[in-house]
């Protein structure tokens, strides 16, 4: 059994989403049997949550197995982890907090998998989150898309504008919204797919599905931004998209990872 306090007003789904990630993947098989209780009571639906209320889930020894990240590297200042698809980021770092001091700088969308990096000092922070702003992070992912390339690499710009209303993005050619720049390379191409990889040279929100997607190429498996038609021909609900490299460099604070790139263990074949 797991037991949580909430801090602040939400909705079971969003507090099991960013508190426990194994929860998280059987949400719904837990409340269909009725495997979760607040303040005591067995609930079936999800609920609204307010401060001071008592979370618990009772999780199979199959559910509470599955893994939701590894770890990749670990030191006094930072760990990398390694992300699965269908996790959210701060269910990782609430993980992480559970063990000690931890600092969250950035995130990757729950279906992404991939690389993440978190500190353990403020220092650390401090000096991750300079290196993010100043684009010394080095960010590549894995992509696998619709469509084969006339340019086999191409540096793309473009204006990223935020829809809050409908949680998503939509990107122009003109000016409109935030600058964004996005690199691809093709890897390979077979049976009307492409394997990309994609550097990130601006990290804005859902950035690289909504980059693509804007030039015929969407993410496979994308709900929100890709093809339904072919994402139900391939079965696919989670976008084939890995965060596979990631390096920084100039962080004078951090010699232990200075210039060291980190890889996912997680491939895309096809």
């Amino acid at each position: 059994m797991r037991e949580y306090t909430v801090s602040e007003d939400t909705s079971l789904k969003n507090f099991t989403d960013a508190h426990d990630a194994q929860a998280s993947f059987a949400f719904r098989t837990l409340l269909k049997r009725r495997d979760v209780r607040v303040n005591g009571g067995k609930v079936g639906e999800d609920v609204p949550l307010h401060a001071g209320d008592k979370v618990q889930y009772f999780l199979t020894p199959a559910e509470e197995g599955k893994k939701a990240f590894s770890v990749l590297y670990e030191d006094e200042n930072v760990v990398v982890c390694d992300k699965e698809s269908g996790v959210q980021s701060e269910a990782v770092f609430s993980a992480l907090l559970r063990q000690g001091e931890c600092f969250f700088l950035h995130r990757l969308d729950r279906n992404t998998e991939g690389l993440l990096i978190f500190a353990k000092t403020r220092a650390a922070a401090d000096e991750l989150l300079k290196a993010f702003r100043e684009r010394r992070a080095e960010k590549r992912y894995l992509a696998l898309v619709r469509g084969s390339f006339q340019e086999k690499h191409a540096v793309l710009k473009a204006y990223l504008q935020k829809d809050a209303a409908s949680s998503r993005v939509r990107i122009f050619d003109r000016p409109r919204g935030e600058p964004i720049v996005t690199e691809y390379r093709v890897l390979k191409e077979k049976e009307g797919l492409s394997l990309l990889e994609v550097t990130l040279h601006t990290g804005k929100t859902h950035q690289i599905r909504a980059h693509l997607a804007h030039i015929g190429h969407p993410v496979l498996g994308d709900t929100k931004y890709g093809d339904g038609a072919l994402n139900r021909e391939k079965h696919l609900t989670r976008q084939k998209l890995i965060a596979k490299e990631l390096c920084f460099t100039g962080v004078k604070g951090l010699p232990a990872i200075e210039g060291v790139r980190f890889f996912s263990e997680k491939s895309i074949y096809f």
